[in-house]
């Protein structure tokens, strides 16, 4: 169990508690990822420090909401508080006139579309499509995600027309969760089919499935984890339900051990994809242990990574570089060595 020693000769995690058998299945299966490369993302929709990896320019990566604030469906886990930090532009004109003056003056690489939904979780995005559309002609280099919420073929071939790069959406495996939590009169089946519609185009497909999303329970992941092994979807991010969102008393933080394992069931049920650590997930000393868990089981990549993980990724053998984009989405070109995408263009050294 050579790894649990060396985990607590990383000062970052001297105070942190490992499960033994967990950190032995990682290390067992370890070979099978000694050469795939962890990207550490650090975009710039949030402020972000580490001990470990340097911050970079403002807003060259982030995100916008068409809502501003605003949404429907108010689901407990999120209340519209992920909106908050967002870049408010509820007019196209207004979307394009912060883009276009972030492009000149803080060099920006592209960014993310967001919103809230309507009741059917649903975000409109019809009317801003001419702008993508149009800014995409003038900047030929400029990427675009967006947050898709539910949507159909027509929706999605809208969204390829315009120009979008990536399309991201949460996969949901539980009906019980869709329901009480989501708020929402809708199956499991329209999540998959929101997942065959997108695959059916020719953007890259960024599914997020969030750990912990039926008040801290772990339900439904691993028919999500199936659900998406029928598509390909090119990458998944993977998030952890973050407690302090939600109304106090409603949800529990995931246990750090359950995390890990939903972890290396990512990691055995899609050996071919990116499997992203992204930006949400509880903080302190849960997010370190958390954050070692992703590099241990051989995930792609961590947004806003916990000061330890890249020691753990030196402990462990892994390479790894820092990229100033969104996680979900992959600029520059795939790395022959290693299979997976890179972001040199954005990227600065650590």
């Amino acid at each position: 169990m050579a790894w649990l020693e060396n985990l607590k000769d990383i000062e970052e995690l001297e105070d942190a508690e490992f499960d033994p058998g967990l950190v032995a299945e990682m290390e067992r299966l370890a070979p099978g990822n000694a050469q795939r490369m962890v990207r550490f993302s650090t975009p710039t929709f949030k402020e972000y420090e580490s001990s470990e990896l340097q911050s970079c320019g403002k807003n060259s990566f982030p995100a916008f909401s068409i809502t501003a604030g605003g949404c429907a469906l108010m689901c407990d886990h999120c209340e519209a508080k992920i909106l908050e930090p967002m870049i408010p532009a509820v007019k196209p004109e207004i979307l394009d006139r912060k883009v276009r003056d972030l492009i000149e003056t803080e060099n920006l690489q592209g960014f993310l579309l967001s919103g809230g939904s309507n009741k059917r979780n649903e975000i409109r995005y019809s009317r801003f499509y001419p702008v993508i559309e149009q800014l995409k002609r003038d900047y030929p280099g400029l990427r675009v995600a967006i947050h898709t919420a539910l949507t159909d073929e027509a929706g999605a071939r809208e969204m390829e027309s315009a120009g979008v790069d990536v399309a991201m959406l949460d996969i949901i495996g539980a009906e019980e969760t869709i329901r009480e939590v989501y708020h929402l009169d809708r199956p499991v089946d329209d999540f998959e089919s929101t997942v065959a519609a997108l695959c059916a185009t020719s953007m890259q497909i960024s599914p997020h499935i969030v750990i912990g999303l039926h008040y801290g329970r772990i339900l439904g992941e691993e028919n999500a984890l199936d659900i998406l092994s029928r598509y390909d979807t090119k990458a998944l991010v993977l998030v952890v339900i973050m407690p302090f969102y939600a109304k106090p008393g409603t949800f529990v933080t995931p246990d750090t051990s359950d995390v890990g394992r939903i972890f290396l069931e990512a990691r055995k049920r899609l050996p071919d994809r990116q499997v992203l650590l992204g930006c949400a997930r509880p903080p302190g000393m849960h997010k370190r242990v958390t954050d070692a868990y992703a590099v241990m089981a051989g995930l792609d990549g961590i947004a806003f990574p916990a000061d330890g993980a890249v020691a753990v990724a030196d402990m462990t053998g892994r390479p790894f570089h820092q990229a100033h984009a969104c996680c979900s989405i992959k600029l520059g070109e795939t790395s022959a060595s290693s299979g997976i995408a890179t972001l040199a263009r954005s990227s600065c050294a650590a």
